[in-house]
């Protein structure tokens, strides 16, 4: 594993686990589990390659909120579990950038 981190402005990442051992096809970004969600939700993505993962969340207006994912990552399947107790309920993307793939879902904080 190359260097992994997670920062989040007012919300916490309580873990960037590894969830497969195999080598994805394709980048791919999940949707949130549960959505919608009070307060904690889970977020899986897949990386073909190795390379600089980011992972940010965003408001209804495009503000960026949070960081929750910023590092190297290997090829693999990961899990990004996010606790947003501390952000009011509504509508926020969330948006993987990674090797010039990106990608964005939408969820819902219900509280």
């Amino acid at each position: 594993m190359l260097f992994r981190s997670g920062i989040a402005r007012y919300g916490l990442v309580t873990g960037i686990n590894p969830i497969s051992s195999t080598t994805p096809d394709n980048y791919s970004l999940g949707q949130n589990y549960p959505n919608p969600f009070n307060p904690t939700t889970n977020i899986n993505f897949s990386i073909p390659k190795s390379g600089l993962v980011t992972m940010k969340v965003f408001d209804i207006l495009g503000k960026e909120v949070a960081t929750l994912v910023n590092g190297n990552f290997n090829a693999g399947s990961y899990t990004v579990d996010f606790n947003a107790s501390n952000y009011s309920s509504g509508v926020y993307f969330y948006r993987l950038d990674v090797n010039g793939f990106t990608e964005v879902k939408r969820m819902m904080l219900v509280k």
